[in-house]
Order: C-alpha cells, then sequence, then structure tokens
C-alpha cells in the first residue's frame, strides 16, 4: 500500500467479510447455528464492518467498550468512536443463547444469511442513557432515538464473520467501493490530499460550491453519497446516483473526482455521527472531510455548526483526518452567485438560502426550484422523479 496515503483507523485495515473457501465453509457451518434476526440498521453496520469502514472493531461491542463509547466517545483501550456499534436481542432470546457459542445473523427483511458472530458477552443496557449521550435528546421524535427505543432490551457483543453485502455490489456496479479500494484509486492518481464530502440528497449549489473550495485545497474528491436506508421522504439512492452522474460530467473536472458509494444507514445523530463519517472516511483514504451547515442532522436538535465544534473537543492525535469547515453558504443576488457568511458583504434579503429539505419542498409541491437552488440537469431529473411519485 502506498505510504503517501493517510493510516487508516487504529493504524491498519480490518475488512471482516469472507472470501473464497473460508466463505463456502463458514456458509456451511452457519446452516448448522442458532438464528438471529437482526435490523436493517445491524445489517447495513455489519456491512460496514466486513469492507473494513469500521475498522479497526472486529464486531459488535462488548459492554465495557460501549459504556465507554457512551459516555466519553472512547474505546476502552483509549481509540477514539464515536456512536455504539450494537446487536440488540430480547431477554428470551438471549436466555436461550449462551456465551461461547456462535450465531448466524439473519437480515430481517431479506431473509439473507450476513455473518456468523462469536457470544463472548450478553449485556443490558440503559436506552435513556445512550440516546441522551449519543443524540443529545430523549425525544422519541428522532429518528435516531426512536430506533434505539424500538430495540429490545439485551445487548449481544463479539467478533464476527461477514459472509454478505446483500445487494450493494451488483446494485451500485462501478459505484460500490471498499476502503482498500478507494485507498488503491487514490493512491494510483498520486493524490496526498483528499477531501471526502458526505451526501444523502441530491447535490445543489450550496453542496456544489463547498464541493468546490474543497477541490482548491486538496489534490481530489470523494463524492462519497449514503445508499443504506434513509427516513421517508428522503430521495432514494438511484435518482440521485442520475444527478449525481449528470453533474459530475458536466461542472466537475473529472480527473479529480471520485463517485464512490456506501452502504450505511443514517442515525441522523448530528455532531457525534459527524465523527463516525470522518472516522471511516480516513478508513477510505481521505485526508479531510467536508463538514458544513447541520452536519448528519436532523430537524432543529442540533446548532446549524455543533458538528464543526465536537471536532476541537477530540483530543490531540486520536483523529488523523481532518474537518474542512464551511461557513453556511447560499446564492446572493448582489454578488450573482454563491457565497458565504465570509466573503459575501450584502444583506439577508439579497440571499436565497438553499437546503435540502426547502428543495425537497418545492419539488413535492411541483415547484420548479429556481437556477439559483440547483443546476437545471439536476431539476429535471428531480422534477421527473417526483411527478411520477405525485401521479402514483
Amino acid at each position: 500500500m502506498a505510504t503517501n496515503l493517510i493510516p487508516p483507523h487504529g493504524g491498519v485495515l480490518k475488512p471482516l467479510l469472507l472470501e473464497g473457501e473460508a466463505r463456502t465453509q463458514e456458509i456451511e457451518k452457519a446452516k448448522t447455528l442458532p438464528q438471529v434476526r437482526i435490523t436493517s440498521r445491524e445489517t447495513s453496520d455489519l456491512i460496514m464492518l466486513g469492507m473494513g469502514a469500521f475498522s479497526p472493531l472486529d464486531g459488535f461491542m462488548r459492554e465495557k467498550d460501549y459504556k465507554t463509547v457512551v459516555t466519553d466517545m472512547l474505546m476502552s483501550d483509549g481509540t477514539l468512536w464515536p456512536i455504539p456499534i450494537t446487536l440488540a436481542v430480547s431477554k428470551d432470546q438471549a436466555n436461550s443463547l449462551k456465551e461461547g457459542s456462535e450465531i448466524a445473523l439473519i437480515d430481517d427483511e431479506s431473509g439473507e444469511l450476513m455473518a456468523t458472530m462469536l457470544i463472548e458477552e450478553k449485556y443490558d443496557y440503559d436506552k435513556k442513557h445512550e440516546a441522551v449521550h449519543v443524540f443529545r435528546t430523549d425525544d422519541e421524535a428522532h429518528p435516531g432515538v426512536a430506533k434505539i427505543y424500538a430495540q429490545p432490551d439485551v445487548y449481544l457483543g463479539g467478533p464476527v464473520k461477514v459472509l454478505s453485502e446483500l445487494h450493494y455490489p451488483k446494485e451500485f456496479s462501478g459505484y460500490y467501493a471498499r476502503p482498500a479500494e478507494t485507498r488503491a484509486i487514490f493512491a494510483e492518481k498520486g493524490w496526498k490530499t483528499i477531501a471526502g464530502f458526505q451526501t444523502r440528497n441530491p447535490i445543489h449549489r450550496s453542496h456544489e460550491y463547498v464541493t468546490k473550495i474543497a477541490l482548491e485545497v486538496s489534490d481530489g474528491l470523494l463524492i462519497h453519497p449514503l445508499v443504506g436506508k434513509l427516513k421517508a421522504g428522503d430521495i432514494p439512492a438511484d435518482v440521485r446516483m442520475k444527478a449525481y452522474e449528470v453533474l459530475i460530467e458536466k461542472y466537475y473536472p473529472k480527473d479529480n473526482v471520485v463517485l464512490k458509494v456506501y452502504p450505511m444507514e443514517m442515525r441522523y445523530g448530528g455532531p457525534r455521527e459527524a465523527v463516525l463519517h470522518a472516522i471511516f472516511r480516513q478508513n477510505f483514504g481521505c485526508t479531510h472531510l467536508v463538514i458544513g451547515r447541520d452536519h448528519a442532522g436532523v430537524g432543529s436538535y442540533y446548532g446549524p455548526f455543533d458538528a464543526q465544534k465536537i471536532f476541537d473537543e477530540i483530543p490531540e492525535g486520536k483523529l488523523h483526518i481532518k474537518p474542512l469547515k464551511i461557513d453556511w453558504t447560499f446564492w446572493c443576488h448582489k454578488c450573482d452567485g454563491m457565497a458565504s457568511m465570509k466573503t459575501c458583504p450584502h444583506s439577508k434579503e439579497d440571499r436565497v438560502m438553499i437546503s435540502g429539505t426547502k428543495l425537497r419542498e418545492m419539488l413535492s409541491r411541483g415547484e420548479r426550484p429556481p437556477k439559483e437552488f440547483s443546476r437545471p440537469e439536476v431539476v429535471d431529473i428531480l422534477m421527473d422523479y417526483y411527478q411520477k411519485l405525485n401521479n402514483k
């Protein structure tokens, strides 16, 4: 591996996905094991573990690590980790499983065998305590909090062997990439500084502006949309992919931009999720992560720049990747272009504030967003999607 790339979090990539004969044998063994059905979020976490994106984790968290991650954003050995990666089962199911035994993990939606797991620990946990520390709220209207409250009451901790990445590699052929693969791309291009851009929305003008700021100060840009499960009302991955493709084709320098997807499910965890996004972007080979307004937020649970401030609280040496903090951006009629609070001297009456939420609201009403909001080619794709949606 090229030495000019940033090291993975914890020092070494740890992909847990089995391949070849080892995978075949493990699948055979799994047929003899007790089955535990898992949620879409647990499945997406397993795929992230499988591809090595969650390095240095080796599976679902044991109690010691779980407790220190919830309270201090640190594993028990001092490794930075902001959000617990856990597997929940009912008390009855936990009682039927022995510590030291193995289980087969089955995705509840598809019925697919995802992994085998060695149960090292079974432990109870406090749902409210986890919600308040991780999401900064215990409000059930928060989608991440709602998922914790809906979970069963016992966590299983232990190492996993991942056997499937579901439909993602096939469905997103050419765009689905594991950390070792993006690192190889960056090494081949000779890039030393790579800015990652996280998105769950089509790229609107503000996104385009901040990614181009990132390009100005980096060798390359990784546009890295999430294609795992989103909340109701978010725009589906296949529609977003068309929008990303047309935008990169017409408005970005192709030699300096890589578009790849990853399969995680959003938690909408605001500041802590921003740190998780940074950690696994470091594993993918990025030296910087663009952190703009309300990164990974939802509703009004977080201040617009809380996800930037949290990086100032991380002790020196705990994280190699750096945040690329970008101020509030907008279209200014007097500047006749995109600007930010740092560059524009004009009043708020001159500014068109752009957000994914506003864009979706206009589209769902059948209104065509103006050119200040999004490129016309992107708007055409989105208008077509919403028209079909409204005609159902």
